[in-house]
């Protein structure tokens, strides 16, 4: 029986799963470099892997080939801190099964069919033709979201509908007709939203004091913004969300930076809401927005006027549908792997 491989390098772990040819599901686990060998069972047809770059000429799943792996080592500069170890890992299986095909997934082909109002940042045009602009990521969770909702509220899916990815690293977009029009990460996945070490969108100024006055060297910078920000950065303490809410009533720097991030993302629910002229739909999906009803709900009760209402007893038993009022809000789960099993399935019946 033929097998598929999927591989998701994240930025704070490693999820491997094995699926069967059609793309149902069959084992799941995470994996080290050291451990690679493990998962490729003899019945493997293809390995498919999640990468979080495709700069702008890669936007549907490809084969993995020398000149592919070219291009994504000249998108480096693009995502330094998950390209390396993404292709590092393309390699890595290279060596231990140079015969067994392997696919790329790119994380911002979904967000491609964003208008160019969304798109273009408001920078000299020289930079914009180098390829600087705003591309989102999150891709394959969103696709799988939208994918999930249609199957379960096919009636709204197609509407105006928010899905927030809230993990470790969390992003929003903004769908209409299950198409991106715009969302909160741009040119890195840096950007956007208060994450858990990540700062989120800052005033460019702060970057330039902080080279200019203290010295720092641009790779400086970004270890800040990048992995000593967000949650971690204003509690001192943890980017754990869960330490947090456990903390934050005897500490005031972890009550603060929860409430930050619950500021951040109910603030940019509202400005998604304005682009896309109103809301029929949000979704709550990654570690924090599945596991965390405390953040739901503190999101949620400053957006009623947006007709977001949340019900207590829902949201405390994690139901798939929380809302009592006109927005129907939904946590689902997110499964970027087997996004990447069916993308691999569809290549495979292609080269057959």
């Amino acid at each position: 029986m033929q097998k598929i491989l999927a591989i998701n390098v994240g930025s704070s772990s490693v999820k491997v799963a094995l699926f069967t040819a059609d793309a149902q599901p069959i084992k799941r686990g995470t994996i080290e470099h050291a451990s690679v060998q493990q998962w490729l069972d003899r019945d493997v047809a293809a390995i498919g892997h999640r990468i979080v770059h495709g700069g702008a000429n890669h936007v549907e799943p490809e084969w993995i080939t020398p000149p592919l792996l070219a291009d994504l080592r000249s998108l480096v500069p693009f995502a330094p801190n998950h390209l390396p170890d993404e292709i590092a890992m393309i390699e890595a299986f290279q060596q231990k099964a140079p015969n067994i095909p392997q696919l790329a997934c790119f994380d911002t082909a979904f967000h491609r069919t964003m208008p160019e109002i969304a798109q273009r940042l408001p920078i000299p045009a020289e930079y914009d033709a180098r390829g600087i602009r705003r591309y989102g990521f999150h891709g394959l969770s969103y696709s799988y979201l939208i994918h999930e909702l249609r199957r379960t509220s096919p009636e709204v899916a197609d509407g105006r509908v928010i899905l927030a990815h809230l993990g470790n690293g969390s992003s929003l977009a903004a769908l209409r007709n299950g198409k991106s029009i715009d969302t909160t990460m741009a040119f890195t996945p840096i950007a956007g939203v208060m994450m858990s070490t990540r700062s989120g969108d800052l005033d460019p100024g702060v970057v330039t004091y902080l080279g200019r006055y203290e010295n720092l060297s641009a790779d400086q910078v970004e270890e800040i913004v990048s992995k000593r920000s967000g949650l971690l950065g204003v509690s001192r303490k943890t980017a754990d969300m869960k330490l947090l809410l456990d903390c934050e009533e005897s500490d005031a720097a972890c009550r603060l930076a929860v409430d930050m991030y619950a500021y951040s993302i109910g603030k940019s629910i509202g400005a998604l809401a304005a682009a896309l002229g109103g809301i029929d739909a949000l979704v709550f999906s990654g570690g924090i927005g599945e596991h965390a009803p405390p953040i739901r709900a503190r999101v949620s009760e400053r957006l009623e006027f947006l007709g977001i209402q949340i019900d207590p007893q829902r949201n405390a038993a994690n139901a798939d549908v929380i809302s009592s009022g006109r927005v129907e809000v939904r946590v689902i789960p997110t499964d970027e792997e087997i996004v990447i099993a069916r993308a691999a399935a569809q290549l495979l019946g292609a080269t057959r």
